[in-house]
């Protein structure tokens, strides 16, 4: 089930009844009648999800920025497949409203394209990588019959990133948040820049570190003001940067600071499989913070070929002390792994 949106028709289009779909018509409706304030809800996935007001200029911006980045024209087709409610998927009804890109909106869900018949040509997307690795194992003939597709709100695996070099479509990771009206860098993941694993800042965006080497960005996507955000980044041009990790993810493990992006980089060299996982602490009396991994998955792991493995990647400090196998981990409304809820499941057993 899906539903059409046509911006040059939304003000003569009847609401449809479906609550969803009449939620997607109702921002675009409000969009066509000149609304100048929209209040969003952050995800949730790096703290408690709270409101946000931005306004139709900033969002605007970002709309422009996105299509002069991706080529994006009048009359080409989108799929709005992520949720509505959040920056992701507002902003893809913002760019159809203001590029005037036909939209079918489908619910979320792991499978977007089972929604449409193969006669339906789409041209852009965007996905979680969940949606996008069930789809390249599913339907991957659809995923190379569009010409721009966006993938954000998670990490992307090395087996992931692997398979999306084989796409035909341009495909690129997101950078950004709801505070700074959905992405303000790209980085492409497949094509002749694949090895660049740098993110491009888009157009009309500044960009700095602080003492922490923590990125901060403005333009007009911002009103001109600063963001501040605790991803740390080493810059590799005048506008290209890398992201080391986040500075609220070091723990403090018996006096020994770590980054536990740097745990999840090499346990994903060794493990090289499908599940999902992730480097988290619990409290402990003799180091404060004790160091363990999360992995969605049932079956028994042999924990001592693992480390031994790790041994050669990371420093004795480094190699989990604990790994927690999970059946489903919790996730936030917009498919992001929500890391607190998880390991709070697992305490409550």
């Amino acid at each position: 089930m899906y539903y059409e949106i046509h911006p040059a028709k939304i003000l003569q289009t009847p609401a449809p009844s479906d609550p969803y779909f009449r939620q997607a018509w109702e921002f675009c409706h409000d969009w066509a009648l000149g609304q100048t304030t929209f209040v969003l809800h952050t995800s949730g996935s790096t703290g408690q999800p709270k409101p946000i007001t931005l306004t139709r200029a900033q969002m605007q911006a970002s709309a422009r920025m996105t299509g002069k980045a991706l080529g994006l024209q009048e009359g080409d087709a989108a799929l709005v497949c992520l949720n509505v409610s959040y920056i992701a998927g507002t902003m893809m009804l913002v760019r159809g409203m203001e590029i005037g890109l036909k939209m079918y909106i489908v619910p979320p869900s792991s499978q977007p394209f089972e929604a449409l018949s193969e006669e339906i040509n789409v041209d852009f997307a965007a996905f979680v990588p969940l949606q996008i690795q069930t789809m390249l194992e599913t339907q991957p003939s659809r995923l190379d019959s569009l010409k721009v597709i966006l993938v954000g709100g998670a990490a992307i695996s090395g087996a992931l990133l692997t398979k999306i070099k084989a796409v035909h479509a341009s495909v690129f990771s997101t950078y950004g948040m709801t505070e700074t009206v959905s992405h303000v860098a790209l980085q492409r993941l497949n094509g002749a820049n694949e090895a660049d694993k740098s993110y491009q800042l888009l157009t009309g965006i500044e960009a700095e570190v602080d003492e922490r080497n923590c990125l901060r960005v403005r333009g007009d996507v911002t009103n001109g003001e600063w963001v501040q955000t605790n991803d740390v980044v080493v810059f590799t041009g005048e506008r290209q940067f890398q992201i080391l990790g986040r500075a609220d993810n070091i723990i403090n493990s018996g006096g020994v600071k770590i980054q536990l992006e740097k745990v999840e980089r090499a346990f994903e060299r060794v493990w090289n499989r499908a599940e999902r996982y992730f480097a988290w602490w619990k409290p402990d009396e003799r180091l404060g913070q004790r160091l363990i991994l999360l992995l969605e998955i049932s079956e028994v792991v042999d924990v001592e070929a693992l480390n031994k493995a790790l041994i050669s990647l990371l420093s004795p400090y480094e190699i989990p002390k604990e790994l927690i196998r999970v059946e489903k981990f919790r996730e936030t409304p917009t498919g992001k792994v929500d890391k607190r809820a998880t390991f709070a499941s697992t305490q409550s057993l």
